[in-house]
């Protein structure tokens, strides 16, 4: 059954547009996600936990509040809101955060070259670290077909609204995953191994998020195919853990380098100046991440 809640609403707190979010998202060949609409963001995902297919829209009525139109059982729809604030990053409270721009000039300037732009994350920490196993050490667009592939033979189409998305597939159709074209054997089985985990409760968002970051990185160094870069983006942009600085995000280092002219700078130092960054260091690494890879578009 699906319903719609167009009452529902989201209170922000901070800085925050949706057209950004929009904007990010299509642009980021993992998410999936057709091309932006007008004053709209729609998604689809399997619901946390229950693993339910689910889907929804996203407007934002005034700098202070987003609407939600929820597509998905009855019963679910406080989790369907729930799932969608956390993936824009609307269940942070923001208001402080352009007080590390004030506090580096640096960070002033990417904020000011994105504003209202937050951390637009995957639907779940079980999709992040699924892409994780997907992508790694093969190309982008490789790993993009792969995604692409397994969402349309195991996911669940979805009706958000009059326009119909896919779902990635839930971890009891991954658990059953015996053939992929393109999927070599070994990632198969790290694949079963992440649907295992994540039907077993050991990637809820919440809980990875109520643990110290040190702690919650090394149990997600625990499941198949997960290092230290690999639990960095599930806990960062899976469980949307506002205060991590990744260390192992090679490229991003690349990216402070350039834009503190500190090119001999190594993770401890740059560690260091990300300390200034605090509770948003993930947040302002999202940005400089994206102003980055903006610049490199421009540049080929």
């Amino acid at each position: 059954m699906t319903i719609s809640l167009l009452g529902s609403e989201i209170t922000v707190r901070g800085e925050f547009d949706l057209a950004a979010a929009a904007k990010f998202l299509t642009g980021f060949a993992p998410a999936g996600q057709p091309e932006a609409e007008p004053g709209a963001l729609r998604v689809a995902f399997p619901l946390d936990g229950e693993w339910t297919p689910a889907g929804a829209v996203l407007r934002q009525r005034s700098p202070g509040e987003v609407a939600v139109e929820v597509h998905g059982p009855p019963s679910q729809a406080d989790a369907v809101v729930t799932q969608a604030r956390r993936m824009c990053s609307l269940d942070v409270d923001g208001t402080g955060f352009g007080e590390i721009g004030a506090r580096d000039p640096v960070v002033s300037l990417v904020q000011g070259m994105h504003p209202g732009l937050r951390p637009v994350l995957f639907a779940s920490p079980y999709e992040a670290a699924c892409w994780a196993v997907l992508s790694h050490r093969i190309w982008m667009t490789q790993a993009v077909r792969l995604r692409r592939r397994l969402a349309e033979r195991h996911g669940t189409e979805v009706d958000v609204g009059g326009r119909v998305l896919t779902a990635f597939p839930a971890p009891a159709a991954l658990a059953k995953l015996e053939y992929l074209p393109g999927l070599s054997g070994p990632k198969m089985q790290r694949l079963r191994g992440i649907a295992e985990a994540a039907a077993d409760g050991m990637l809820d968002a919440a809980a990875l998020r109520a643990m110290p970051a040190d702690e919650a990185l090394k149990q997600l160094q625990l499941l198949p195919g997960i290092g230290r870069f690999s639990a960095e983006l599930i806990l960062i942009r899976g469980a949307g853990h506002p205060d991590v600085f990744p260390r192992a995000e090679s490229r991003l280092h690349e990216i402070m380098r350039d834009a503190y002219h500190l090119p001999e700078a190594g993770v401890e130092e740059l560690t260091e100046i990300a300390e200034a960054w605090a509770p948003f260091r993930s947040w302002v690494s999202f940005l400089f991440r994206v102003e980055g890879e903006a610049r490199m578009r421009e540049s080929r």
